[in-house]
């Protein structure tokens, strides 16, 4: 299994006049061979392969006076760059024959300098980690690095990022073990819960236990608008232009960063104190569209999932997904019964009665639900529910019999014609 480890990193003066020019190179490849291809697609021709475009673009290139500062450089970054390239060219292509997971891809877009920079040695480089703990780059120096812990192995590649504050990062990628991480088993039956997300509150964990919603980008939000007037009020190219950019780089930093640490300290104690975790598969995207697209970016659901499973993982947890049409909000925990809040105006319902007579917390009873249907799916051996997703979403309007991009989290598409409806307690397969 390979893992990615992230430090800063301290250049020196010198070392950073190396590194912008490493990272200027690197960007000026990247870009031709992005305009190479684009042109050769304007003109009809078959798009130049990765040798060509080495031939054409380096080789070539350094013995002309407008490219001869690439050599410079280590060839190896150049290289490295035009294989970024030539994936991201691979990756837009798979994404619109539609053999590539996810929302659809564009095709690559032209690297800034204002933006964040990276550069990337492999092992073929010979870049080295030191024994007094710098950091050796080909043609940039020994770099000293602030080591917060050790690397568990040799890395193969080393990135180093620069972001758009200015500060420096070297990210070693390191092949562990597959049990490395693993926790001791919890011996207590009851130590699983179910996670509700929502906006009020990040999250509603069995026995009414809530995570509050820490809303790190709307503490930050007034600030943000008042350097963002700021920097709409400077001359284009100018140096106060640039100094306030940098203002409002560093408060974006300052969000992205604390969320990112406080998401990492709540999937840890999650999984620490849980062996089993089922949580909703939640359309992240779909529902960012929505009126509330600011808080849902916010609260970063996506981000939150995407780690807990990848942490539960390789800490041997259980982690089930149920099924985004699965209605946890809708049923009630105690006799079955879909009688709960629906729809948009049953979002402003924070409790309800169920007809059996149980008053239930609206998100107390999806945690519970969605426990036991976790729990149900667990028992049968299956990674994910076929509850309702084979049915029509809305009433009256035709759907087809199940996802057709089963396991890539889309929704439904609609179809013209209508399908005959699955009996009762037969899952659609």
């Amino acid at each position: 299994m390979l893992l990615r480890y992230r430090y800063r990193v301290y250049p020196t003066a010198p070392q950073r006049v190396s590194l912008a020019r490493a990272f200027g190179s690197a960007r000026v490849v990247f870009n031709d061979a992005v305009a190479a291809r684009k042109q050769a697609h304007e003109q009809g021709l078959p798009y130049p392969t990765t040798a060509v475009l080495s031939k054409a673009l380096i080789t070539e290139a350094k013995r002309t006076p407008e490219r001869a500062w690439l050599a410079e450089v280590s060839a190896a970054i150049l290289q490295q760059a035009l294989a970024d390239a030539d994936r991201a060219y691979r990756n837009f292509f798979t994404s619109i024959k539609g053999k590539r997971a996810g929302a659809r891809m564009g095709p690559p877009r032209f690297k800034r300098r204002t933006h964040a920079q990276s550069i990337r040695f492999t092992r073929n480089a010979k870049f080295r980690v030191l024994d007094n703990g710098r950091l050796r780059l080909p043609k940039i120096g020994d770099m000293r690095v602030a080591w917060s812990r050790e690397l568990p192995s040799a890395p193969s590649s080393v990135t180093v990022v620069k972001t758009p504050t200015g500060k420096y990062y070297a990210s070693f990628v390191v092949a562990v073990d597959d049990g490395a991480d693993l926790l001791e088993p919890l011996a207590d039956p009851e130590a699983e819960t179910g996670i509700d997300l929502g906006l009020k509150d990040f999250a509603v964990l069995r026995g009414g236990k809530v995570i509050e919603n820490p809303k790190f980008f709307g503490k930050l939000e007034r600030k943000l608008k008042k350097a963002q007037r700021v920097l709409a009020r400077k001359a284009k190219g100018s140096v106060n232009r640039a100094k306030a950019r940098i203002r409002v780089a560093k408060v974006h930093e300052k969000i992205k960063h604390t969320r990112s640490d406080w998401i990492d300290k709540q999937v840890k104690t999650l999984v620490g104190e849980n062996q089993a975790l089922y949580v909703e598969d939640l359309n992240v995207k779909g529902l960012a569209r929505g009126r509330h697209a600011k808080s849902i970016h916010d609260a970063a659901f996506g981000m939150f999932l995407v780690r807990l499973e990848s942490k539960a993982s390789r800490a041997g947890r259980t982690f089930v997904k149920v099924d985004r049409f699965f209605p946890s909000t809708m049923l009630c925990s105690l006799c079955g019964v879909s009688d709960g809040p629906s729809g948009v105006q049953g979002l402003r319902v924070r409790s309800w009665m169920c007809g059996c007579g149980a008053v239930h917390d609206r998100d107390q009873n999806a945690e519970i639900n969605i426990r036991r249907e976790g729990k149900r799916m667990v028992a049968e051996g299956r990674s994910d529910t076929l509850n309702a997703s084979g049915q029509d979403v809305r009433p009256g309007r035709p759907g087809r019999p199940g996802n057709p991009r089963e396991g890539q989290n889309e929704e439904p598409t609609r179809s013209g014609a209508a399908q005959a409806a699955p009996e009762p307690g037969i899952a659609v397969l």
